[in-house]
């Protein structure tokens, strides 16, 4: 299968290597105009993927059968929206990525869209990348003109498994994105992995609260025992590992906050409903990326 794969940070490497071990013709892209990229992932069982990676053909993107992004959020509307002409409308374009709102940032869609949402964790230091943890990837359509393609989810299961397919993936983000409002942000607060969190329980129940109550008000199921036995679940599984936010953050980079606390808050407002301990957590998080903008602007201004 031919495939493009934007954004090739350490999910996307990932993908990029085993989907190029399946035998498909994969290539990457990325922001930088460059022929090829080396991708260098660790798998847990020990095994190394080594391999340069084509990048950047137009003449390949537009006959691409899929597109993957693995962008930040973000990055998503930016990246994408130069390219959808070059793309075959017929051509399916995934979405993984933490957060909602892209969607609504990307106009009329008149490709087939799916979006997903990935357990798999991952790190990257000095490019190269270390799977750390394998997980599932839910993916499914958010357009009509995307629901015959769930084949797409048995062919992206023989590359890197477990890969499921959703009629309602939209349930499926919201839960995924209330375990994103109650993790990422705590784990900034508290500068602690994931783990660490066990020990702020009336925190997370304020958070998990909210939440549901916004879920229920756009019309989802939200059962809070279930969504605060699954919150917790991947709190244990993942203890040892420290969020993409406080990753992010940590790093002096733009975390994905607008469109996890930022999205859920803005839905919470037009319902009429308050949010107080997610307002808090955002305020804190953009408070922190506002100082960073400003460090960087007074070195800017100091060169």
């Amino acid at each position: 299968m031919k495939i493009t794969l934007i954004g090739c940070g350490a999910i996307g490497k990932l993908w990029l290597a085993a989907l190029s071990s399946q035998g498909h013709d994969i290539q990457g892209w990325l922001r930088m105009a460059q022929s090829d990229l080396f991708v260098d992932v660790n798998e847990p069982d020990g095994q190394v993927f080594r391999e340069l990676i084509p990048c950047n053909s137009h003449q390949h993107l537009h006959s691409s059968e899929l597109v993957i992004v693995c962008l930040k959020a973000w990055q998503v509307s930016d990246a994408l929206l130069p390219l959808l002409a070059i793309i075959p409308e017929s051509s399916p374009i995934l979405l993984l990525h933490n957060g909602l709102g892209t969607l609504e940032e990307l106009g009329t869609l008149r490709h087939p869209f799916l979006c997903g949402v990935t357990t798999h964790a991952a790190w990257q230091d000095n490019n190269q990348v270390f799977h750390v943890a394998h997980g599932v990837t839910h993916i499914g359509a958010v357009n009509s003109l995307a629901e015959s393609y769930y084949p797409i989810a048995n062919i992206l299961h023989d590359a890197l498994p477990d890969v499921a397919w959703h009629n309602q993936i939209l349930n499926t983000s919201w839960r995924k994105l209330m375990a994103n409002c109650v993790i990422n942000p705590l784990t900034i607060e508290h500068n602690c992995a994931n783990g660490a969190l066990v020990h702020y329980p009336e925190q997370i129940a304020l958070l998990i609260d909210e939440c549901c109550q916004v879920m229920s008000a756009e019309g989802l199921h939200a059962d809070k025992t279930e969504l605060t036995e699954y919150i917790y679940g991947i709190i244990h599984s993942s203890a040892e590992n420290y969020s993409s936010m406080l990753q992010d953050v940590r790093n002096h980079r733009r975390t994905e906050i607008d469109y996890i606390t930022g999205f859920l808050i803005k839905k919470a407002r037009a319902h009429g409903l308050a949010t107080p301990e997610n307002d808090r957590l955002y305020h804190l998080i953009k408070n922190r990326e506002q100082r960073y903008d400003n460090l960087r602007a007074d070195m800017h201004r100091q060169w």
